[in-house]
């Protein structure tokens, strides 16, 4: 990116006042100053910035993270959020350097303040609808229609085209999987969460799960071939349905490539969930719709090789519908039958969606 004096001049002026005047540039490590714009700035050293302020010179360091793959640097929120700690942080630790200010750079190359930032928010068009677990509610007491076939299918080819955009990237698909098993909103955040020696539960049962995850975390590490564009949290809340198959999606979540088996369990899990909550089994039409689910999509796709990666990914929903905390009014049969399927799965090289009763006993 090339850096203009004029925007960086402008953006010091909103800091210090109107009568700030800049010097002069220099990248560190080089020993010539230039009074002209910056080439490449945020490739290499950060840049020693001189300036006047009512006749007294004033001097800054002004740095950046350069664009990289690996080191959980991926995403433009990865590098923005690291910039964000250091602000906040840095003049806390004695004898550490203080920061001054943390900003962004505008897509015309401007640069803008965010250092006053205590907390950051999202606008969003509003979106007509009901959440497709109302569809999942009713289908367990009452049975489904041609209707909730006909959302599983558009749900299934929903997935399908958004996978079918593929991506070259190793370190993104390392990622993906590192995280499903050790992020703090993924499989170790949440039993982190559970009780300590929850009744449905053996003693030190919740160590030898996380053990088998990583385990897997292996198992798919060289599986980067398979990495496609992915929601990241496609679950029955984030889905709102208008009439018929007509449907918008929320939330968007853990970046924009990831796993095709994540969005798929996202959704699956939600089957077997709701059914097992009336009889302990994925039975009548949840069991139908969960088949229906996984035959259209496979058909769809091609995808065979999805039964052979999707077990830490179903492992990841199982332990939040069997949550404490987040659904703290199931029974413990509830549970332990969830807990079943998960540890069956992680123990099978493929999964068999045809036969998920007998992962639950």
């Amino acid at each position: 990116m090339d850096l203009k004096r004029e925007n960086l001049e402008a953006y010091l002026r909103s800091l210090y006042g109107n009568d700030l005047s800049l010097v002069s540039l220099q990248k560190l490590g080089e020993t010539i100053p230039t009074t002209e714009d910056v080439k490449g700035f945020g490739y290499g050293s950060p840049l020693l910035v001189e300036y006047q302020i009512a006749g007294k010179n004033g001097s800054c360091v002004l740095s950046s993270m350069r664009l990289q793959h690996g080191f959980g640097h991926d995403h433009f929120s990865d590098r923005a959020r690291i910039l964000i700690w250091q602000n906040s942080t840095f003049a806390g630790l004695p004898k550490h350097v203080p920061s001054l200010d943390v900003g962004y750079f505008t897509g015309r190359g401007k640069l803008v303040s965010a250092g006053d930032a205590s907390e950051y928010f999202m606008l969003m068009e509003k979106v007509e609808g009901k959440e497709y677990f109302f569809d999942l509610e009713r289908v367990k007491e009452q049975g489904a229609t041609d209707l909730d076939h006909d959302r599983v299918i558009a749900l299934s080819n929903y997935l399908a085209e958004i996978h079918s955009v593929k991506n070259d990237c190793p370190p993104l698909y390392l990622r993906k999987i590192r995280e499903t098993v050790g992020d703090g909103e993924c499989i170790f955040g949440i039993l982190d969460d559970y009780p300590e020696n929850p009744s449905f539960l053996d003693p030190d049962e919740l160590q030898e799960i996380e053990k088998v995850c990583v385990e897997w975390r292996w198992r798919l590490h060289g599986k980067a071939h398979r990495l496609a564009q992915v929601h990241g949290d496609f679950h029955p809340w984030n889905i709102m349905f208008r009439e018929g198959t007509d449907f918008t999606v929320l939330d968007r979540s853990r970046g924009e490539w990831g796993e095709a088996a994540d969005d798929i369990t996202a959704l699956a899990m939600n089957y077997i969930f709701y059914s097992v909550q009336k009889s302990l089994r994925l039975t009548g039409d949840l069991k139908d719709l969960f088949e229906l689910f996984f035959e259209n999509y496979l058909d769809k796709t091609g995808d065979d090789e999805l039964l052979e990666v999707i077990a830490p990914f179903f492992a990841f929903r199982a332990v939040v519908v069997a949550s404490p905390t987040w659904y703290p009014l199931l029974s413990d049969d509830v549970r332990r039958s969830l807990f079943n399927f998960l540890e069956n799965v992680l123990a099978s090289k493929r999964f068999n969606f045809r036969d998920v009763n007998s992962y639950l006993d």
